[in-house]
């Protein structure tokens, strides 16, 4: 839940003046009902927005993978685009993954495979943008111009639905925070954040699940006393904004008292034998922890599989300088097909594959064309400084991604490459289609609902998106 000490956030709410901040900087992303917001959003949207109990987790690429090497690979193409790679045959007739990915591919009937996405940013920070939030600028900036997916449904689901549960509506595992964020809807939505490896035996989340009496008696004076000096400056025209406050806050004591806070970030709670299914390190048991928060009631969560299982630079982005790019493919396949193929079990095995819908993705894909230049390091799946190496740069005209759960039909292929993976020749998906066929499964129409922006003017989630049609359960 990020860097600040237990009493250091206590202290940053030690009187009315600093409650919001407090709760933004010590619990952002755990919010309660907005009752403003909900009235107006319901004025606004009578039926944009239903209430709903799904939930999504995405598991995030950072710098993108390389389609003809996973998902899409292309065994007709010259060796200067086809890679080292044999293909394999996966559960679903003419559909084949390459070696890489043996355990996804003896579950392709369970997933959709979409060979069709494409977006019109060549950089990290805009291509990034373009996926989870919509921001179709093409140039690199350092903030995009509306909120990302996750954020927004967190405020919006806060608007239309009072929380019970302990946990946060929205929780990132190492998530993707570089190149998106909350905008206009504010601070208070971004995650519950969880930082670490959770395959570590010191891994613990901080500030969660207090149980010493002491402590607790402590909290609640404090929190008597904060209720006891706000009654002093509250006014009519302010009552239902402190009303709203106070759910917020009530929340927030839920998740640092409510043991059952942390026991669903608890993975020792979870027999040995799930645990090495996932795999005994980082990516593994962060995708885990995501199948335990959903099934206690989480609605969104993101992880990005990223640091040393990548490769000497932790990401995968796999130019010449930084990989040697198939070494680079090689070192991080077997955690990440592991991982991925246990999540892929559990969400059918144990009955969440109607409510819950997974999407593994990166910004965008990798060039067809292989590409030559010396590294600028030695390390994992990277030469000697100097080492002339292969590597693929960005290629947002066409790349993969996969799905499961969401209750859509399993087993499908979405569209499809040229010869070379270059370009989409049928059913092109783009980063709004992506955007709106998250939205739907969550209960959000994305071509109706607006948010005010800084400005205050009405803003639409998605322009020009539809949800993808094989996507929708």
């Amino acid at each position: 839940m990020g860097s600040k000490s237990f009493s250091e956030a206590m202290r940053l709410c030690s009187g009315p003046g600093n409650r919001r901040h407090f709760l933004q900087a010590g619990l952002a992303g755990f919010t309660g009902l907005s009752l403003p917001g909900m009235l107006r959003l319901r004025a606004e949207h009578p039926s944009a927005v239903r209430p709903s109990s799904t939930a999504v987790i995405m598991v995030w690429l950072p710098g993108g993978c390389s389609q003809l090497d996973t998902y899409d690979p292309k065994p007709g193409a010259s060796s200067e685009y086809r890679g080292p790679f044999r293909t394999i045959p996966t559960k679903i007739s003419g559909l084949h993954f390459t070696e890489l990915l043996p355990r996804q591919a003896a579950l392709a009937d369970k997933i959709t495979t979409v060979r069709s996405m494409t977006q019109t940013a060549p950089g990290h920070p805009a291509g990034s943008m373009q996926m989870l939030s919509g921001d179709m600028a093409t140039q690199d900036k350092p903030k995009p111009k509306y909120p990302d997916w996750m954020c927004a449904t967190n405020y919006l689901r806060s608007q239309q639905i009072a929380r019970t549960n302990p946990l946060p509506r929205y929780v990132g595992i190492n998530p993707p925070l570089e190149y998106n964020g909350p905008a206009y809807v504010g601070d208070a939505y971004q995650p519950f954040t969880v930082s670490g490896d959770p395959s570590l035996p010191t891994f613990s989340v901080p500030n969660l699940g207090v149980s010493n009496p002491g402590e607790l008696a402590r909290l609640q004076r404090r929190a008597d006393l904060r209720q006891r000096l706000d009654g002093l400056q509250r006014v009519v025209d302010r009552q239902l904004e402190m009303e709203a406050l106070d759910q917020f806050e009530a929340q927030a004591m839920m998740l640092l008292t409510d043991p059952r806070a942390k026991d669903a970030f608890d993975l020792s709670r979870e027999d040995d034998k799930t645990r090495d299914r996932y795999g005994r390190n980082a990516w593994g048991q962060q995708l885990l922890m995501a199948r335990r928060l959903v099934e206690a009631g989480v609605d969104i969560v993101t992880t990005q599989l990223s640091g040393p299982l990548c490769g000497r630079v932790g990401n995968w982005d796999d130019h010449a300088v930084n990989h040697h790019v198939f070494d680079a493919l090689r070192f991080r396949a077997d955690a990440y097909d592991q991982a991925v193929a246990a999540l892929i079990e559990d969400v059918f095995d144990r009955g969440l594959d109607k409510r819950v819908l997974v999407v593994v993705t990166g910004e965008f894909g990798h060039t067809p064309k292989i590409s030559y230049a010396a590294s600028t390091g030695a390390g994992n799946a990277s030469g000697p400084a100097g080492t002339q190496q292969p590597g693929r740069d960005h290629w947002p005209a066409a790349f993969s991604n996969i799905w499961f759960g969401g209750g859509i039909q399993p087993g499908q292929i979405v569209g499809a490459t040229d010869s070379r993976a270059e370009a989409v020749i049928d059913r092109r998906c783009t980063a709004h289609d992506f955007l709106a066929t998250i939205y739907h499964h969550l209960g959000i129409d994305s071509s109706r609902v607006t948010i005010q922006d800084f400005a205050g003017r009405p803003t639409h989630l998605v322009e020009n998106g539809r949800p993808i049609p094989e996507l929708i359960g």
